[in-house]
């Protein structure tokens, strides 16, 4: 339906906010802060004072690295 998203529920490019990160990747928001910490997942951009989002590029790399084991 949506031409800008694709089946991971991601846009084709841009940033990505934490709730479309989970979506995708169904962990605890501490869990995933926490590998942000230990720098297994990518770190944010931060957009504004109190908005960090993730750039989609960063996200579909990840899903890669997990996909090929």
């Amino acid at each position: 339906m949506n031409d800008q998203k694709d089946n991971n529920n991601l846009p084709k490019e841009g940033f990505v906010r934490l709730p479309t990160v989970l979506s995708v990747f169904p962990i605890s928001e501490s869990v995933w802060w926490d590998g942000v910490r230990k720098g297994t997942y990518p770190k944010p951009v931060k957009l504004g004072k109190r908005i960090s989002a993730w750039r989609v590029e960063d996200i579909r790399l990840m899903i890669e690295k997990f996909s090929n084991g």
